[in-house]
């Protein structure tokens, strides 16, 4: 990181700081102005969306169309109001992607993986980068560990290092004097993780929800000798008995952060490790199946988010599929954000069973989490199979603990209303990572279309 991008960095974070001093009301009337700039920039610029919102460029946001990840990328060439971006030659771009290259000297390219069955690729360009990277820097000083240019931090990062990876491209861009950086793959053998840490002695430690359980684990074992002054987890559902694992083993209090590879970081953990919405940043929407809001204290189906802050690619009413609750009492910390009462992970960790009364029966991933969170394993994975599911344990030795989980997940199911479910509990020596390093808590069966 160069000084002038430290500067803008840290100018843009002051910012967000007298935000979270705002009032409620003047949170609204913020956002509703940073709405209309957006919305009259993409209607100006972008021809996708002089013809999605065509007729509706006067309708309140909740009355436009929702966007999918398909539909943009479909679109690509004509939703980018950068009119020389073309999806042939960012993708080559990205087929040769190293460090912190950037696409037309000037966008850095994000994509997601697309485990879910659809790539996305993301541009932004440099005052949007600035604002991606202010919003991780602001979750780090909500947690006590503010940037600035008179000390330094180092950061280890365990997840994905592929180049065109958020996590990967947010440490290439903060590696610097004031914050040395070190990047490793999850995916990596473990004992190679671990080397390095107790090499590189990292103040703050980035990690995969499940790779900090793993960790800790290490840390327990007497192979890990690291004393990270804060620990973040994001990217997966971060479980309580992670959480209790990891401020045991570090004494150290573990926040965790909520981003998308679309926006940035969209919430974070206050001193009260109450999870905030960044709402002056974005615009989110908690709904159901049918795009209807829900209420507080209810699951949603997914996000619709608008970001405020992006102008290469506007995002209106972007569809993410996440089950989020929001709570219904606000927060002692006094910032005007939504709290975020609960992340389930996304629709597709929604499992579905044959139901005793016929049809189908949805199981929500909390089912699993109520149970699986309270078995003495250093992980746990749930993977459905078309007559029931196969619960994976790591680290468990005793038979009797198996016995005991498959009747009472049986009986649970039972209780949902599934109709005789099969249990399988199989031990093994890790939980199976995918190509980026994450150990996901559930995997639904992949039906056939």
């Amino acid at each position: 990181m160069d000084m002038l991008l430290m500067i803008r960095l840290l100018r843009a974070v002051e910012g967000l700081h007298q935000h979270d001093r705002w009032s409620r009301p003047h949170l609204l009337v913020q956002q509703e102005d940073a709405l209309a700039r957006q919305r009259a920039y993409a209607y100006a610029r972008s021809p996708f969306y002089q013809r999605f919102h065509k007729g509706l460029t006067a309708r309140p946001l909740y009355e436009l169309p929702v966007l999918t990840k398909a539909r943009l990328m479909e679109h690509f060439d004509e939703f980018a109001t950068d009119r020389s971006i073309r999806l042939a030659e960012v993708e080559a771009h990205m087929a040769n992607l190293a460090s912190d290259a950037r696409f037309h000297d000037r966008y850095r390219v994000n994509a997601t993986s697309g485990s879910s069955g659809q790539r996305g690729i993301f541009l932004f360009d440099p005052a949007e980068w600035i604002a991606v990277l202010a919003s991780f820097a602001r979750a780090h000083e909500w947690a006590g560990a503010r940037v600035n240019l008179m000390h330094r931090m180092k950061m280890a990062s365990v997840a994905s290092v592929a180049a065109w990876h958020l996590s990967a491209r947010v440490g290439a861009s903060l590696r610097s004097w004031w914050m040395p950086a070190l990047r490793l793959a999850a995916s990596e053998p473990l004992a190679t993780i671990v080397e390095q840490l107790n090499a590189f002695q990292p103040d703050m430690l980035v990690a995969y929800a499940s790779m900090a359980r793993v960790l800790a684990e290490e840390q327990m074992e007497g192979r890990l000798h690291i004393r990270p002054r804060m620990v973040f987890t994001s990217s997966e559902v971060l479980t309580a008995e992670t959480r209790r694992w990891a401020e045991t083993v570090w004494g150290r209090t573990l926040f965790n952060q909520y981003a998308a590879t679309e926006t940035g970081g969209l919430a974070a953990e206050c001193e009260h490790h109450r999870l905030h919405f960044f709402e002056d940043q974005v615009i989110v929407e908690v709904v159901d199946a049918d795009n209807r809001p829900v209420p507080p204290g209810v699951y949603g189906e997914k996000l619709l988010v608008t970001t405020l802050f992006s102008r290469t690619q506007p995002l209106i009413r972007y569809e993410i599929s996440d089950s989020v609750r929001l709570a219904q009492q606000p927060c002692p910390c006094g910032r005007p954000y939504w709290v975020v009462d609960s992340v389930q992970g996304r629709r597709e960790d929604t499992l579905r069973f044959r139901g005793t009364a016929g049809g189908e029966v949805a199981i929500q991933p909390n089912v699993f989490h109520q149970l699986l969170d309270t078995v003495p394993a250093s992980g746990w994975q749930v993977v459905q199979a078309p007559d029931g599911v196969t619960v994976l344990l790591s680290g468990i030795h005793d038979p009797v603990v198996e016995e005991r989980l498959a009747v009472m997940l049986r009986n649970a199911l039972n209780t949902q209303g599934v109709d005789a479910p099969t249990i399988r509990v199989q031990r093994v020596a890790a939980i199976p990572q995918t190509a980026a390093g994450k150990a996901p808590l559930i995997k639904a069966y992949q039906r056939d279309v």
